[in-house]
Formats: structure tokens, sequence, C-alpha cells
């Protein structure tokens, strides 16, 4: 994986570089500033970023930096625990994989943290697709942007522990033996799918509307006639603040 390095100490930079050299990326940038390394990474395109926090001058921060990027980032610095909180934002808002080490670090536990935040990102990165049990179909390939919503109410067609599957870009299926309590180990992640009704998942990315005063959200979905129809479905009391930061 393609790796950029941030950190306004020569030495240091210079040491997390060959930290690394026994690990499967490659540095494609490596700067002492951040406006450097901003022009740098729109040519060099990393997968992964390792920060510093304080870069002893006024242009970025690392935090900022890593806001701007929106990147998996490993934060290696002598002061995280300052910066903590906004550690957990960016997780939570951006849905990122973060992690940190604080200076200073031996080889073999920056080698050892890097390691395991690798094992994260590509765990992550593998989840564009799932593997789901699709009526008679068992074991199908399904891109997860393409998934709508999943309903397990019978109005929808589910049926005992089966789940009403609805895609953008395909006809509607039955989910075989699906609960909604395991979605996570499926690869169907909360940061991507919420819940707004005991009886609905729905992906965030496909929610076009909230109606907050008839307490419904708006979704597109593949119909049997072959084009997308919009449907509407309900938002329980208990799950309105999800869909605060929505636009209304």
């Amino acid at each position: 994986m393609k790796i950029a390095l941030l950190d306004d100490n020569p030495e240091q930079l210079e040491r997390n570089q060959r930290f690394l050299n026994a690990l499967p990326v490659e540095i494609v940038t490596a700067s002492l500033t951040a406006k450097t390394f901003l022009q740098e990474v729109k040519l060099s395109k990393p997968e992964l970023l390792i920060l510093d926090l304080n870069l002893g001058d006024s242009y970025m921060t690392g935090m900022e930096v890593a806001f701007e990027l929106k990147l998996p980032v490993l934060f290696a610095s002598s002061n995280t625990p300052e910066y903590v909180k906004e550690m957990e934002r960016l997780k939570r808002d951006e849905s990122l994989c973060i992690d940190h080490i604080t200076k200073p670090f031996t080889e073999q536990e920056f080698q050892k943290t890097f390691t395991r935040f690798l094992q994260e990102v590509k765990f992550f990165s593998n989840q564009n697709h799932v593997t789901l049990d699709l009526g008679k179909q068992k074991r199908t390939k399904i891109a997860v942007d393409s998934i709508v919503y999943l309903a397990a109410d019978k109005a929808s067609g589910s049926e005992s522990n089966n789940k009403q599957i609805y895609f953008s870009n395909r006809k509607s299926e039955s989910l075989i033996d699906f609960s909604f309590s395991k979605m996570e180990e499926k690869g169907l992640l909360k940061s991507h799918f919420v819940t707004i009704h005991k009886s609905f998942r729905v992906n965030v990315n496909h929610i076009k509307h909230y109606n907050k005063k008839e307490e419904h959200v708006e979704v597109e979905v593949f119909s049997v006639s072959g084009k997308l129809e919009t449907k509407r479905l309900p938002v329980s009391e208990n799950y309105q603040s999800v869909l605060k930061s929505l636009k209304k």
C-alpha cells in the first residue's frame, strides 16, 4: 500500500522511513511541512498516512491535514493525548481507520503498531463487497454500495428469520437466515447502515430525503419494472436522532 509521511523533525522522519522498510508498503511521500506534504500527495495519491501532530509552523497541524485528506491515518507524535477527542471525531464522522503511537517509540513498537493498523485498514478496504445468501442462490457476491435497505416486516416479503433486501441496480430478493444483530459480521458496517425502525436498516448513502414532520425517509430502489422508484420508509421516534445530521 502507498503511504505518505509527515514529520517536522528530519531525524524522526528518516527514522520512520527506516522502520517501514521491512513492511509491505511503498513510501510515496515524505515531507517536513504540511504545505509541501499537501502539494505532493496530490500527485503521489497515498492510501495511508503517518502524521506528526504539532508541526512547528502555523500553516496546519497534522490533525488539520488528516481532516483535509480523509484517509486512514496513524498519528505518531509526542502529544497524542491532547488530540484524542479530535481523533475520535475523525474516526466517527469520516468512518476512517485511525490509530496512534506516542513518541518516543522503538522500532519494534512502531512496527507492531503499524502492522496492526495495516491489518485493520486492509480488512475494511475489503468491505466494498459482501457475500450473502440470496434466495436459492448461495453465497452471492454483492457490492455494498448497491444495497439500499434491508427489511424485516412481512409487508416487504420477509418470512421467519429471512429479510428482504433492496438494491439500486437489481430487483429485491430474499436474504436467507439473516439476523440484524450480526450485520457487521457479514460486512455491513454500522458506519454505512443505520437503524431507522426495528424493521429497517438503511444504507446512509441512499437516503435521498428525511421528512422529520411526517417521520419517514425517501430512498430509490430498483423495481420489478426495471426502473428506479421512490419508497418511503417509516422512522421510529427512538431512531430519529441518527438522522439529525442529514439534510431535511
